[in-house]
Formats: C-alpha cells, sequence, structure tokens
C-alpha cells in the first residue's frame, strides 16, 4: 500500500491505475485535513464566505441562513449531476478520485475527514462512480462531471462495481462504509476543481508516452528495412541542433538499433573512393525525410511530453478548490485556482504532438506501402499474387482516415471560451472536452501505428532479414509475429489489428 503524505509522482499515478497499487493518506496527511476543517469551522462563525453561507456563481448575492447551509451543500451536487453524452471509463473515474483526493491531501479544502476517508474506499475497492463525459466548461472545474462523483458518494447516484451499473447507497452498505454527510463545504468542495481534466489528462501522458516508445521503434525498424546510412543518429549531428528532445529521440534510436546489420555506415559507401566515382548511385544517398528526419520530428514530440508531464504533476499536487482555506496565515481566499486552462492547453499542445507523431508513422506506413517509393518490396507488402492478393493495401486506408480525423481532432480547444453562468463564468477552459479529444487522438495514433507495425512485419518477411534486425527489434518482431503470422493469401484483418492494437497498449517494445 502506498502511503500518501504530500505529493505523488507519476509512477505512483502508473501503480495505482495499472498495477494493482492501493493507497491510504498517512497521519500527516489527515493532520492537514483536520486542521484545516476546524479552523474552517471556526473562522466561518459570523462571517460571509462564499459556497459556505451563500449562494453560488451569479447567485452568491443571496445569503443562505444557518438552518439551510447543509442543504446548501446538497442542493450543488444534485442540481449539478446534469451531465450527458458517453460515460468515462472506470480507468478515467479512478484517476479522477485520485486527483480530487490529492487536493484534500493538501490541506486547503476545509473538508471534514471523512471526504477523504470514503474517497480512499472507493479507489481501492473499485467502486466508480457513474460520469457522462459531456458537462463543464472547466472554469469553476469539473462542476457537472465532479457533482456526479459527489452524487454516488452521497448515496444518490450510480456506481460501476465489479463490472455491473447499481446504485451507490447499496454498494456503500455492502462494503460496510457510511454515505458522505455534509459538514461544513463538502458539497462544493467535492464539485469544484480540475480533478477530472487532471485525472484524465494523467491517463493521457501516461498512454502518449507509450505511444512513443512504440513510435521510436516503429521508426528504427522501418529504417532497417530500408537499409539506410546509420549517420542521421550520430551524435555529433544531433548535438550540433540544442534540441534536448531531438537529442533524446537520436539516442534512443542508436539504442534501439544496436548491434543491427541492416544499417549502412556511410565511410564504407560513399566514402569510398571506390563506389563514390559513379555516376549513377543504387542507393539514395539520404532517405525520405519519414526515416531520416525521425529525430527532428519526434523530438518535438518528447519535450512536449515533458513538459505536459511537469504541468499535470504540479497540477496534481495543488490545491484546485476555491475558496482555498489556509490556516496557515489564518484566513480564506477567494480566487480561481479550479480553472483548467493549465491543464487545458496541455492537453491541446499534446494532442497536437501526438497527431505529428501520427503522421509520420501514417507516413513510414506509405513508404513501406508504396513499391515506387521504396523500390525494394512489393506494392502493399503483397506476399501474394498481385492482382489476385492484396497484402496490407485496405489496411492502409484505415490508417489514413484515421490520421485525418487526428489532424480535424488537433484543432486546439482550449480557446473555445463561451461565456456562460450569467457570464460569471466568461473565460473557460473547456479542459475536460480538451482531455477527452486528446484521448481519442492519443486511441487514433495507437491504431495507425499498429496497422504501421503490422505492415513492417511484412517487409521484414518479404526481404528475408529477421536475423540481421537488432536484438531490440528482432525481439518485437517476434512478439508481434507470435499472434500475427506472415501471410500471402488474403486474410481478415481487422481481428489482428485489434491484436495488435491491445498488444502496443498494453507492452512495451
Amino acid at each position: 500500500m502506498l502511503i500518501y503524505n504530500k505529493e505523488l509522482n507519476l509512477k505512483d499515478i502508473e501503480d495505482l491505475l495499472f498495477g494493482g497499487e492501493t493507497l491510504s493518506p498517512g497521519d500527516e496527511a489527515f493532520e492537514r485535513i483536520e486542521r484545516s476543517y476546524n479552523f474552517l469551522k471556526e473562522f466561518s462563525k459570523e462571517k460571509v464566505i462564499y459556497g459556505i453561507n451563500t449562494g453560488f456563481g451569479p447567485m452568491s448575492q443571496f445569503r443562505v441562513e444557518d438552518k439551510d447551509l447543509k442543504q446548501l451543500q446538497l442542493n450543488l451536487i444534485r442540481s449539478h449531476a446534469c451531465g450527458t453524452g458517453e460515460l468515462l471509463t472506470d480507468t478515467q473515474v479512478k484517476a479522477a478520485m485520485i486527483a480530487r483526493l490529492a487536493t484534500f491531501v493538501q490541506g486547503y479544502s476545509g473538508v471534514h475527514p471523512s471526504l477523504p476517508q470514503l474517497l480512499t474506499e472507493f479507489i481501492n475497492r473499485g467502486i466508480y462512480p457513474v460520469i457522462p463525459q459531456h458537462g463543464g466548461v472547466g472554469a469553476s472545474g469539473d462542476l457537472v462531471q465532479l457533482a456526479h462523483m459527489g452524487l454516488a458518494l452521497t448515496g444518490e447516484g450510480r456506481v460501476r462495481y465489479k463490472g455491473q451499473f447499481r446504485n451507490s447507497l447499496e454498494v456503500i452498505k455492502e462494503n460496510g462504509l457510511e454515505p458522505l454527510q455534509i459538514h461544513i463545504r463538502e458539497g462544493l468542495s467535492m464539485s469544484n476543481g480540475t480533478s477530472v481534466m487532471t485525472g484524465i489528462g494523467l491517463i493521457n501522458l501516461l498512454q502518449a508516452g507509450r505511444l512513443m516508445q512504440w513510435a521510436v521503434t516503429a521508426s528504427a525498424l522501418v529504417n532497417e528495412i530500408a537499409g539506410s546510412y546509420d549517420d542521421f543518429l550520430a551524435p555529433e549531428l544531433n548535438r550540433k541542433k540544442r534540441h534536448k528532445g531531438q537529442i533524446f529521440i537520436a539516442e534512443k534510436m542508436s539504442e534501439v538499433l544496436s548491434g543491427s546489420q541492416c544499417l549502412k555506415r556511410r565511410q564504407s559507401y560513399l566514402y569510398n573512393k571506390e563506389v563514390n566515382g559513379d555516376k549513377v548511385f543504387r542507393d539514395k544517398v539520404q532517405p525520405f525525410y519519414s526515416l531520416r528526419c525521425v529525430p527532428q520530428i519526434l523530438g518535438p514530440v518528447a519535450d512536449t511530453l515533458e513538459q505536459s508531464m511537469k504541468v499535470l504533476m504540479d497540477e496534481l499536487n495543488s490545491s484546485c478548490d476555491n475558496p482555498v482555506v489556509d490556516p496557515d496565515s489564518e484566513n480564506v481566499y477567494h480566487g480561481g485556482n479550479f480553472h483548467g486552462d493549465y491543464i487545458s492547453l496541455e492537453m491541446d499542445k499534446m494532442k497536437i504532438a501526438v497527431t505529428k507523431l501520427t503522421m509520420l508513422m501514417e507516413r513510414q506506413l506509405n513508404y513501406i506501402c508504396h513499391d515506387k517509393v521504396n523500390q525494394i518490396l512489393p506494392a502493399f507488402v503483397n506476399l501474394g499474387v498481385p492482382g489476385l492478393n492484396y497484402g496490407m493495401q485496405a489496411a492502409q486506408f484505415t490508417a489514413t482516415s484515421t490520421t485525418a480525423e487526428c489532424q480535424t481532432l488537433c484543432m486546439p480547444n482550449c480557446i473555445h471560451s463561451i461565456p456562460n453562468n450569467n457570464d460569471n463564468q466568461d473565460v473557460v477552459s473547456m479542459g475536460t472536452n480538451s482531455a477527452l479529444i486528446t484521448a481519442r487522438v492519443i486511441e487514433n495514433a495507437f491504431q495507425v501505428t499498429a496497422i504501421h507495425l503490422m505492415a513492417l512485419m511484412q517487409g521484414v518477411d518479404c526481404l528475408g532479414i529477421e536475423d540481421k534486425l537488432s536484438p531490440a527489434t528482432r525481439r518485437v518482431y517476434d512478439q508481434i509475429r507470435s499472434f500475427f503470422p506472415a501471410f500471402k493469401k488474403d486474410e481478415i484483418l481487422y481481428p489482428y489489428i485489434a491484436k495488435t492494437i491491445e498488444y502496443i497498449i498494453n507492452n512495451k517494445p
């Protein structure tokens, strides 16, 4: 069990979401939570504090009577549980609950300790509130989506538990727990913040990182098939351009290609006096950009993901409530820490970067399929009879159309601010929309990369170079060929595409 006192790192998130790890806030965390709650309990007496004894949003001009304060908190959850559309996945919901807990652990929310305790039980027991995708605009945070989470905690909502949709109160009682009770501001703290967009963003980051690993491997394989000259990865070349990502990608590709017998050394060919007097060269002096410029294309993607990691981890380990309850300075601060533009802008950058990666995979696939371009493989890496058989011809259609959808989806979403809420929320982030669109782009990118890898397998078999591959790419070849055998006669490919997608999502190269 992970004892959680102040900060989580990306490895913690990966272990919690995909590694079966459980967590528990530590003593230090609960001390901060209780201190914040006790301070707010005293501080709020005979003071006007937003969302505690006032209405919400444009209704904050109205004072709420003391006898109605608990009802006020419940009304917020009930009224804002109005989402529509497809449901978030269990993993997305779990990530959002972890992110919400992370805000409470900071100790600036003024909530009763029973709220983070119950949220922890939901996380560890696999109790997933039913949360629709469409709702909040990401300004007061993920109001609508988080209200659905809060509704489940109160016992009035629905959850998915052990694969079944059920009434949350039944599941809470079945697990020997008590539903959420309102003390001071539990409704507002449960609903107010960036936790859903942050949780989805963290999943996107982890999956984009896995995708990057496969893109590097595919790029290594396509250069082996092409028999490229190896100097495009030379450290002396790539360090002349001072971009960390470019240097990183060149180094990673060099590691993957270590031991390969497929690449050519320029010194042995074009720098050799015996061949440099030829008028026409059999091999291209330089490969196409999609092969030669991989460090320059994936380098910016790597840099973007690194920046996304910093922003996401900072947001995760921050207080995104409003107002912020600070027992250290003995004050309650009203502001906009719930605003989601940090996440929304980062998701837009990530989906653009992933789209660029997808375009690279599609162009490499086109190189493999286009016999007049590569000049070494049959059209569509067809190992059967031309005209009778079609190889990867139709699968390329799927990759191309899916790439085109990514290009459409990568239009920045954070600039789509539409004022609402009686213009109280006059500049909004659309952060959860941005995170969900990015998730779709990443899903598409895995599909295109899977088809590309399948074509690469056919290319290796066509040339008979499996024994000349580097140990790293040979291992990938063996893994994929274990469930996608070489084919000459036309096969129904969609089950193999699905298996390849599943494999690369869940495994490292």
